[in-house]
């Protein structure tokens, strides 16, 4: 089976405190309180929980995936013929709330690549920080997928 698997990477921090969060509402839950203790390890487990895309080419079918602990989850639907895959410059924002009012929005850029097939349509495979890897991610599917890489980062579009 030939697969294409990507998922954002956890910055190293988060994972450790996700981590810290799961063991110790693990233990909660053994040792005191057991509604505390599911309450800290599913926040714990929320905190590992990462997003991507997963192309089976074999079966031409994809998957929007949340995987936890390397365990991926998502519903396999068939393919559109893709078109061209377009990587660009977006800001994505981050929300810090608390007793449901937001304190604060950080915004901070992100490069995304879409796959886009007939009608304009677009499927979001990947989003990075790093433009080099969003290149490298890009001429991968650019040769597993036979498709263009227009480069739209900056304000002329450019085929590859």
């Amino acid at each position: 089976m030939t697969n294409i698997i990507y998922t954002r990477e956890l910055p190293l921090m988060k994972k450790i405190f996700g981590i810290v969060l799961m063991l110790g509402g693990v233990g909660i839950f053994i040792t005191s309180n057991m509604f505390f203790g599911i309450m800290i390890t599913v926040i714990g487990l929320n905190m590992l929980v990462t997003e991507g895309t997963e192309i089976n080419l074999e079966n031409k079918t994809y998957r929007s995936l949340k995987s936890i602990l390397g365990i991926n989850f998502g519903k396999w639907k068939p393919c559109p013929e893709f078109e061209y895959i377009s990587v660009f410059k977006t800001k994505e924002g981050t929300e810090v709330s608390a007793y449901g009012a937001t304190m604060a929005t950080f915004k901070n850029d992100i490069i995304m690549l879409n796959l886009f097939s007939k009608g304009n349509k677009h499927l979001t495979v990947y989003k990075t920080e790093d433009k080099a890897d969003a290149f490298k991610v890009a001429e991968h599917f650019k040769l597993a997928l036979a498709i263009d890489v227009l480069d739209a980062t900056q304000k002329e579009s450019v085929w590859m």
